[in-house]
Parts: C-alpha cells; sequence; structure tokens
C-alpha cells in the first residue's frame, strides 16, 4: 500500500513539472526572497575550498537540503554560495546537482540544459579546486549534455558508472559513497523490488553501500533518508526502524525529511507514529514555506503528499478528527492550482474517502457535488454516493447513483492515467465492484455482495 502510494506521488511531481519546467531554471530566482540560513536542517560539513565562511556554511546548506530532496532551495543556497564566493567551482556543481534526476523526478530537457550550463561554470573554475573537488566535478559532467536529442537514460548510466569510481577512489568520503547510492537508486526508481519481494538488478549492491555508510556514521543525513527508500518495498521494511527513529530528530526544520519515518512506521503498521512523522513535517514546511514564499513543487507536491499521508495515516489509526482536517487543508492548498496543473486532481476526493473510510454516511451524502469540470473526482464522488446510500438502506438511490458513476466513468479513456500505476479503467474497476457489492448487500443477497467483492480484488 505505501509503496503504491508513494509511487502515485512520484506521478504527480513529474506530471507537474512538465507543467511548470520554469519554475526550477536556473533563473527562477529572480522575484523570489534571497536564501538565507535556516536552523534546524541537520550537520552536513563538506569542507570546499574557500576562505569564505558564509560561502561554506550555504554550501552545507544547499547539500543538507539536496539530502532532503528540497531540490529548488538547495539550488538557491548553492547559488548565494557562488555569489559569496565567484571563484568556488563546487558551488556550481552544486547547482547542477539540483538540476538533475532525482529519486522522485527524472530530467527534462529544460533541467538537462540548465544543468550542463552549471556544471560547465563548475569545469571553468577548477584551477580553484582541490583534487577530491575536481572528481566531483567531472564525475557530474557525464551527466549533462547540451545536445537536445541525446538518450537521458544513457547519461544516468554514464554518471552511476562515475560516481561509482569516485567512490571507490574516495572510500572514506561518505557523501561520495552515498550519492554514488543514490545515482544507482535513480536508475531505477521506486521499482528496486519486485512485487514478490525480490531485489531489482542493482538493488542489493545500493542497500550494502548505504549500510558501510551507516556503519561509518550512523547519522548521516543522506544515507538515513536514502536508506528508507532503498528498504521500504522489501520483505523487511523493519531493517530500517533505526533510520526512521534517527531522522525524527535529525533536521527537525527539513520537512521532507522529519516525515521520511513514516514511510517505515506505515509499512510495519505504526500509524500512529506515522502520524506523528507527518505532523512534524506539516508543521516545519508551514514554517519554511511562510518564510520563503515558495510556491512551486514544494509546496504543491512535498506538502500535500505529508497532508495527504496524514489523513492515511489517521483513518488507518482510527482518527477522524486528524483525518478530517488533514483531507481540508490538503484540498485548500492544492485548489489554487487543480484547473492549471490537473495532475492535483487526484488529491481532490481525499475528504468523500476519509467520511467513506469512517463509515460517516450522512455526511459524506451531505457533500455538494464537485465542479463538474473535474470528472474523475465526480465520479469517485457519485461511486462513494452510492455505498454511503446502499449503508443507509436507500437501495434505489444507491442504484442511481450506480448509473450515474457508470456514465462518467465511459466519458474517460480506460487508459487514462488515474495515478502513476494504474490507469482510471482498473481503478474504476474497483469502484464498479465494491459499489455493486454494497448494493447487493443492502438487498441482502449475501452470495452476489461476496462475488462482487471477490471481483473488487482481483481487479
Amino acid at each position: 500500500m505505501i509503496d503504491m502510494f508513494s509511487q502515485i506521488f512520484r506521478f504527480r511531481v513529474v506530471a507537474l513539472i512538465s507543467l511548470c519546467g520554469a519554475m526550477v531554471s536556473i533563473a527562477a530566482t529572480k522575484n523570489e526572497p534571497g536564501p538565507r540560513l535556516m536552523p534546524g536542517l541537520g550537520d552536513v560539513h563538506h569542507p570546499v575550498s574557500t576562505k569564505n565562511r558564509e560561502a561554506q556554511q550555504f554550501f552545507d546548506q544547499g547539500l543538507k537540503l539536496v539530502y532532503g530532496f528540497n531540490h529548488d532551495e538547495a539550488r538557491r543556497s548553492f547559488q548565494r554560495a557562488a555569489e559569496l564566493d565567484p571563484k568556488l567551482a563546487m558551488a556550481w556543481w552544486g547547482v547542477a546537482l539540483t538540476l538533475g534526476p532525482n529519486y522522485n523526478l527524472p530530467v527534462d530537457l529544460e533541467r538537462e540544459k540548465a544543468g550542463y550550463d552549471a556544471v560547465q561554470r563548475a569545469v571553468s573554475l577548477q584551477e580553484n579546486a582541490s583534487e577530491p573537488e575536481r572528481a566531483y566535478i567531472n564525475a557530474l559532467t557525464v551527466r549533462y549534455s547540451n545536445d537536445p536529442h541525446v538518450d537521458l537514460h544513457a547519461l544516468d548510466r554514464a554518471y552511476k558508472e562515475a560516481m561509482g569510481k569516485l567512490a571507490a577512489r574516495y572510500p572514506d568520503d561518505l557523501d561520495a559513497v552515498t550519492l554514488y547510492a543514490e545515482s544507482a537508486m535513480n536508475l531505477n526508481p521506486w521499482k528496486l523490488w519486485t512485487a514478490d519481494g525480490k531485489p531489482a538488478e542493482g538493488t542489493d549492491e545500493i542497500v550494502a553501500t548505504l549500510e558501510s555508510v551507516l556503519k561509518r556514521d550512523p547519522n548521516h543525513l543522506g544515507a538515513n533518508h536514502y536508506y528508507i527508500h532503498a528498504v521500504e518495498a522489501s520483505p523487511h521494511p523493519e531493517r530500517a526502524l533505526p533510520s526512521a527513529a534517527r531522522l525524527e530528530k535529525l533536521a527537525p526544520a527539513e520537512g521532507h525529511l522529519a516525515h521520511m519515518p513514516a514511510h517505515i512506521y506505515a509499512r510495519v503498521g505504526d500509524h500512529f507514529a506515522s502520524a506523528h512523522c507527518n505532523e512534524a513535517a506539516i508543521a516545519a514546511d508551514k514554517k519554511f514555506l511562510g518564510e520563503t514564499q515558495e510556491q512551486g513543487i514544494y509546496r504543491m507536491m512535498y506538502y500535500s503528499h505529508n497532508l495527504h499521508f496524514l489523513a492515511f495515516a489517521s483513518c488507518m489509526n482510527g482518527n477522524f478528527a486528524a483525518a478530517k482536517d488533514a483531507a481540508a487543508k490538503l484540498v485548500a492548498n492544492v485548489a489554487p492550482g487543480v484547473k492549471s496543473m490537473p495532475m492535483l486532481e487526484g488529491f481532490l476526493p481525499t475528504p468523500i474517502v476519509v467520511l467513506f473510510a469512517f463509515e460517516h454516511w450522512n455526511d459524506l451524502l451531505k457533500l455538494p457535488v464537485p465542479d463538474p469540470s473535474f470528472v474523475t473526482t465526480n465520479a469517485v464522488w457519485h461511486s462513494l454516493r452510492g455505498v454511503a446510500f446502499a449503508n443507509t438502506g436507500r437501495t434505489a438511490e444507491a442504484e442511481q447513483e450506480q448509473k450515474q458513476f457508470r456514465e462518467l466513468a465511459a466519458k474517460i479513456p480506460p487508459e487514462q492515467m488515474y495515478d502513476m500505476l494504474n490507469n482510471v479503467g482498473a481503478v474504476f474497476k474497483i469502484h464498479e465492484h465494491l459499489l455493486a457489492a454494497e448494493i447487493a448487500r443492502s438487498r441482502h443477497d449475501d452470495k452476489a455482495a461476496i462475488d462482487s467483492l471477490k471481483q473488487a480484488i482481483a481487479a
């Protein structure tokens, strides 16, 4: 369940980037408040060739934010380091790193071009860099090209090989080793384990590499984060419980890192701990968003993901008030952008689903009809209204909702993606059979209800 939950999130990030690429380009910072040093982001210090103390601090902050998947804010920190020390090659290495692919986001051509420009700036300043820094820069140069027809996946593979050589050359540089593991993860994002629990190609090496870092530095920010991702879909996600416990304390101001333990707690069934982590993450993100006025990917997707996850965890632990509140805040956060960013629509039915989960049938039936332009949301609304009517003895009205659900479902191409893993046809088959089961049960036809539930499971 949690693996699907996270893959849906990644799909939405990718789709959002496709519409909002300009907000992640190097030039996107012109009208934004300048970056500042922020406390509570964790303990990361990677010495670089600068005599400017503040430039070093902004470089370290950029790396902290990279480890916390806040890539746009990381880029701003690296750019500030470059402003403070115009000869600092590693500042431009950092800018380039933030523009490349990550576990939730493949690179697009606009980011590829911006990354190429940034890494070339780093190359032009290499005479001021140490030998290890030049090795970092040279490894990243293979990741970027100014050829618009280049095979981006081939560049990803080349970068992974280059990072492997860097990690082998400097095995005691735990940032190099950790970034090597990340480069390998990015070749197969969210597919490190098969559905039957077998490691995909390269997964065993990723896990072993991260474990080697954590053995030497249990508090390494990036290694703890990536290790959770590396094992969360495995047959033994509890292996990452120590990393989850550490991340609760290591970087309290980094919302995504405060949230990450929930990926493990949900997998092991501790939904109370999962809810607690997401509450902490939401509080951290509200502070960050209020101070930076960030209006892009982080607000729309990462902050929304925390609210969505809190609603899910609260449903699982029986806290209706928390689930309802999180769902309402989620819709309020995404509503202004849904029409221009359709991939956000998947968040809109969350309040309906919360009422369904807690069997608050009367409240569900009082919900107003959604904006008719959101056809998928309306279909879900009719489906779950049908379930509510069936559970309150109003079978005829349930059948009417079933009819309206089917009419709306027929308007949507079945191959259209509902989320990252499932198309509309697959999801609506489940709705169809679930609603049919509830209607049959309301007629006291238990055999038909059981048959429909079996079909829902098989779908």
